[in-house]
C-alpha cells in the first residue's frame, strides 16, 4: 500500500521534506529557469541497472553488467551479495528504493554463482559468492518458494489493488502522487519530454537515464483499481469440462 520509499517513517519523512522544498523553488512560469519539478525520489523503483544487480549472475546479464561498467565487474562493495543487507538498504539509503523482480518468486538459481565467475573481494575481506539469504530460507529454492507462497497468500491478494493504484492507477501521477509519497524524478514519466525537439548530445544524456535509470510505465487508471473479491464471494468458480476425467486426445 505504500512506495518502498515510504516504507520507513524517518526515511519518509526526509523524502517528503525534499518534495517540499523542491516545490517551493519551482516555478513552471518561469521557463527555463522554473528549475526541476518536485519529486520524493531521484532513483527510481524499476530499472534496468536493478536488473543487472539482481542478475549479475546469470547470462546475459553478467555480460550486461560488464559493460555497462565499462569492460570489467563494478567494484565488490556495490555488487549484489545478500538479500538482508540489500533489504536494509532498501529500508534506510535515500538513493536505494528499488522494488524486486519476478525471479525472485520464480528462479532460484539467480541467487547462486554456478558459473564460478570472479567476482571480487569486499574491503572487509568478503568473497563474492553465492547470495546470502535471509536466516529462515534454507536454501535458494526455499528461498523462492517462501517467497511465491508469500506473493500469493490471500493478503497480498486483498491489497494487491493498492498496489496498482500506485504503480499504473490513480495514484502515479499528480496530487494524488505527492499525497502518497509516489513521485518520482520528472525524466522517468512518459511524455516529460520530447525527444525530438532536444540536440544529439542532450538527446543521448536523457536517452540513457530513461534505459538505465528507470521509466515509470504508462497510466492505465485514473479511478482507484477495486479491491479483489475473496474466492468465496464470487461464486462458483467456472469449469471447462464437467466431466474431466472423460476427456481423451484425439
Amino acid at each position: 500500500s505504500k512506495p518502498v520509499g515510504a516504507l520507513e517513517p524517518e526515511r519518509a519523512d526526509k523524502f517528503a521534506e525534499r518534495y517540499r522544498g523542491l516545490a517551493q523553488e519551482y516555478d513552471p512560469r518561469a521557463g527555463e529557469a522554473a528549475g526541476l519539478p518536485p519529486f520524493h525520489y531521484g532513483s527510481h523503483y524499476s530499472s534496468a541497472g536493478a536488473v543487472l544487480y539482481y542478475l549479475l549472475r546469470l547470462e546475459p546479464f553478467t555480460s550486461e553488467a560488464i559493460r555497462l561498467q565499462g569492460g570489467r565487474f563494478d567494484v565488490a562493495d556495490r555488487l549484489f551479495d545478500s538479500i538482508p543487507e540489500t533489504w536494509r538498504s532498501c529500508m534506510s539509503n535515500m538513493s536505494d528504493v528499488k522494488e524486486l523482480i519476478p525471479e525472485f518468486y520464480t528462479l532460484p538459481d539467480f541467487l547462486r554463482n554456478d558459473a564460478q565467475l570472479p567476482l571480487g573481494t569486499m574491503q572487509a575481506g568478503n568473497a563474492l559468492g553465492d547470495a546470502h539469504l535471509p536466516p529462515w530460507a534454507a536454501s535458494a529454492e526455499g528461498f523462492v518458494e517462501l517467497h511465491r507462497a508469500a506473493l500469493e497468500s490471500e493478503h497480498v491478494s486483498e491489497h494487491l489493488h493498492l498496489w496498482i493504484d500506485l504503480i499504473f492507477g490513480c495514484k502515479q501521477r499528480g496530487r494524488a502522487a505527492a499525497e502518497a509519497l509516489n513521485v518520482f524524478y520528472y525524466l522517468t514519466y512518459e511524455g516529460a519530454v520530447s525527444l525530438d525537439t532536444l540536440g544529439p548530445q542532450q538527446r543521448e544524456a536523457v536517452e540513457a537515464q530513461i534505459l538505465f535509470f528507470g521509466q515509470t510505465p504508462t497510466q492505465l487508471l485514473s479511478r482507484p483499481h477495486p479491491r479483489r473479491r475473496r474466492r468465496e464471494a464470487s461464486g462458483p468458480q467456472p469449469q471447462m469440462f464437467s466431466r474431466p476425467d472423460a476427456v481423451r486426445p484425439y
